[in-house]
């Protein structure tokens, strides 16, 4: 293996929009990030859900002429 051509790897923080801190290690320092598993609707259940009944009866009724044949 080479001599000095690696990054240096340290300990950092990422900081999050919504204030979590998360201590990681990483070839970057000061990493900032606009959204977190904190924070992420996925992760706290305050995720919307989509109506997908209305786009399925609409890809029905366009397609039906095709299931006649």
């Amino acid at each position: 293996m080479k001599n000095d051509i690696h990054p240096k790897y340290a300990e950092t923080v990422i900081k999050c929009a919504c204030g979590n801190k998360i201590e990681v290690g990483s070839t970057k320092t000061d990493i900032s990030v606009e959204i977190c598993s904190k924070c992420h609707p996925f992760f706290t259940g305050k995720q919307k859900l989509v109506d997908t009944a209305g786009r399925i009866e609409r890809f029905h009724k366009k397609y039906e002429k095709y299931k006649k044949q």
